[in-house]
């Protein structure tokens, strides 16, 4: 096994470990801002699940890694190294936003990561703009369809519990808040657990050891998946609670009734681009649902001043992230 390929393996472990540490606590921020989980069994059920999703979702529809291996073409003799540098980058950049407690995304980090280092080896002939059309679709949809999906199902929950005694819907939507955080974590392990793999089969095409098929997909071993399910697991286990606060504490003060409308409008359109095959960013997804549910009462519900924090991060994250990687990739190849 050569130095690159272990180097570029444990930078992919290291990427994983990262997206569980400041990614997977969204999926129980809204749990534990509304009091329905205690902060020590949210975590676990969300180590357990993102476990699960990333696992068993990869199993039955992995769509999602094929299209994170399909995106970019590292050519030529340097390509392992390359693959690093854009892995090193998005280290620094989710470590970067993790310690000033911004939900930036890991998934936008990857995408912008691998398209930099790419672009440094073979300029914009290394990108496959038919499968970054689908990255383009995925921010349209995750913001579109998870604020709208927030905004609806509350609105809708209202006026179906409008006559429901305050103290029975309060128990009622707290059994129903930890069923749809444990799938909004699941997903989240069913999609960003997906995206790594995709890289993970990268490192071993680009050393020899794995090879697409005819429709440039890999096939993923069972002990890839239960390596980047396990080290995404031990990742949400650190912790997260600046994450966890930005998200679900500050952002929008939610009752019960509102957590679950968030998690379960963002959950159902993380299910649907996972079966389509479209990466999408749970942060972003998430934080839109939460946005759509604070919109629904009153515009001035929403902290607007954190939602401007966010979406500062998710724009500069493309270009930021991207041109770290670019500029690593160069220093890299001339190091190495």
């Amino acid at each position: 096994m050569s130095i690159a390929l272990i180097v570029t393996v444990l930078l992919v472990m290291s990427v994983i470990f990262v997206n569980g540490w400041t990614d997977a606590p969204n999926a129980i921020a809204t749990a534990i801002s509304t009091r329905v989980l205690p902060p020590r069994t949210a975590i676990l059920m969300a180590v357990v699940m993102n476990f699960a999703g990333a696992l068993v979702m990869t199993m039955f529809n992995a769509k999602v890694a094929a299209t994170i291996s399909n995106m970019v073409s590292f050519e030529g003799g340097e390509s392992q190294i390359a693959l690093a540098a854009s892995l090193f980058a998005i280290v620094v950049w989710a470590v970067a936003a993790w310690y000033f407690g911004i939900p930036t995304s890991e998934s936008h980090a990857l995408i912008a990561g691998l398209t930099g280092a790419a672009m440094a080896m073979g300029g914009l002939g290394a990108v496959n703009f038919d499968e970054w059309q689908k990255v383009l679709v995925g921010l349209v949809v995750s913001t579109v369809f998870g604020f709208g999906s927030g905004y609806v199902i509350v609105k809708l929950l209202e006026w179906i519990c409008q006559g429901m005694n305050r103290a029975r819907a309060n128990r009622l939507f707290a059994g129903g808040q930890v069923g749809a955080a444990a799938a909004m974590a699941f997903l989240h392990g069913a999609q960003d657990g997906q995206k790594f793999m995709g890289v993970f089969m990268l490192a071993l095409f680009y050393s020899g050891l794995a090879s697409p098929d005819a429709s440039g997909a890999f096939a993923i071993p069972i002990w890839v998946m239960v390596m980047c399910s396990l080290v995404m697991g031990i990742g949400t286990s650190v912790g997260g609670m600046r994450i966890i606060k930005a998200v679900g504490m500050d952002m929008v003060k939610l009752e019960k009734y509102q957590g679950f409308s968030a998690d379960l409008g963002a959950a159902i359109c993380l299910l649907g681009c996972s079966l389509a095959g479209i990466p999408v960013s749970t942060t972003h997804t998430k934080t839109t649902a939460i946005m759509g549910v604070g919109a629904a009462r009153r515009l001035s519900k929403v902290d607007w001043r954190i939602v401007r924090e966010m979406v500062m991060a998710w724009v500069l994250t493309f270009p930021g992230c991207g041109l770290i990687a670019f500029f690593m990739a160069k220093l890299f190849i001339r190091i190495f």
